[in-house]
């Protein structure tokens, strides 16, 4: 099997909830964009390959991160997560190896739950592994549906799709996932957007992977607050006090 490994890192959005023009990704906490703290955090892994998918104010988030070892492609439509990853088709169709997705407004995602993150998706033999959470309030999240007793995932349920009994269900998907790149690539082919936000959701790659018989695996992050994005102000500002003196 091989150990290569590429990352797509989602920067297209615009943030609406954010009340400014500036792409989501550039708001700052203490002066850094917060997708420059999360590759920071990603660069250091190693990877073969790095694309980050642009898409509002393209070339402001160009220029921020001009120094960084990045390939840019473009999603002039917001469509959806696996729309999003679908930009990156061009660069990364003939890769061979497992390809990290993450949002990049998921600042402290930290280099120890990623590398677990890869190493449980190879001994698990995973077509897609999860990074999850657990939370006292999961609201808002997607919710991981496990096979019982097993480190396995049934479905991941979008929070607007989910019945009263899986919306009490505390363990939430994180939108981090590893996958097995050509597997990615073939399942998103076959995604639609028959839902309540109508999106092309990248966790239906999962529910794709399931019906054909592969398995996909989860693994929690140690701590939940690594996986909280970015959606507000309010939330900006919580993620600067929780990570204030790392």
């Amino acid at each position: 099997m091989t150990d290569r490994k590429a990352a797509i890192v989602l920067a297209a959005g615009k943030g609406k909830r954010m009340k400014s023009d500036l792409p989501k990704v550039l708001h700052e906490i203490n002066g850094r964009p917060i997708v420059r703290i999360l590759l920071d955090r990603l660069i250091p892994i190693g990877f073969d390959r790095l694309v980050l998918v642009i898409g509002h104010q393209a070339e402001l988030v160009r220029q921020a991160l001009a120094d960084y070892p990045v390939t840019f492609v473009l999603q002039k439509e917001q469509l959806g997560t696996a729309h999003a990853v679908e930009m990156a088709r061009g660069e990364l169709a003939d890769f061979d190896g497992a390809t990290l997705v993450a949002a990049g407004d998921v600042p402290y995602l930290s280099r120890r739950s990623v590398e677990n993150l890869f190493a449980v998706h190879a001994r698990t033999g995973a077509a897609a592994t999860c990074l999850s959470a657990v939370f006292d309030d999961p609201t808002g999240y997607g919710r991981i549906i496990r096979q019982e007793g097993t480190d396995l995932i049934e479905a991941v349920v979008e929070q607007k799709d989910a019945s009263a009994d899986i919306l009490k269900i505390r363990e939430i998907n994180s939108g981090t996932f590893c996958f097995n790149n050509r597997l990615l690539f073939q399942s998103i082919e076959e995604i639609g957007r028959d839902n309540a936000q109508r999106e092309y959701y990248l966790t239906d790659a999962v529910k794709i992977l399931r019906r054909k018989g592969y398995p996909v695996s989860v693994v929690p992050a140690p701590n939940p607050d690594e996986v909280r994005g970015v959606n507000s102000l309010e939330q900006l500002r919580e993620l600067a006090e929780k990570f204030a003196v790392r």
